[in-house]
């Protein structure tokens, strides 16, 4: 990233600031009754297509059996739990960068969906396709 390029730097700090009020409301906001609070929310992007509203969600190291997806009308939650793995836990930990236990990501969706048609978990990304309201 160039400092003398306006608009690379920008962009880079718009979408810092977004992610930091995105998480500000997740901690104002969401917080259920008696749930317990997330230890982490995870990245995501959407995307939307003439049909479709498209998420991708990183979870590095989360067992697709640990994940939860809801949706209801024009919001999504995407919620579990990421573990250490087995072969690590009586290791002593030097650093730990990746983080661990329950997460949740709520969205509001662009447009009003009607059900989840596809979901996939790749590579440490969460892929769910939404259909949207007709």
């Amino acid at each position: 990233m160039s400092a003398n390029d306006p608009e690379s730097w920008m962009w880079e700090r718009a979408r810092a600031l977004l992610d930091q009020a995105d998480r500000f409301h997740m901690q104002v906001f969401h917080r259920g009754g008696k749930r317990r609070r997330p230890a982490w929310v995870p990245p995501a992007d959407v995307f939307e297509t003439a049909r479709e509203i498209w998420l991708v969600v990183a979870l590095p190291g989360v067992a697709e059996a640990n994940v939860e997806i809801s949706a209801d009308g024009a919001r999504v939650a995407v919620s579990g739990e990421r573990r250490v793995a087995s072969s690590f836990r009586s290791a002593g930990v030097r650093r730990m960068e990746i983080p661990i236990g329950r997460f949740e990501r709520v969205l509001e969706l662009p447009a009003p969906c009607t059900s989840i048609t596809r979901e996939r978990l790749s590579a440490g990304l969460l892929f769910v396709a939404l259909k949207k309201r007709a």
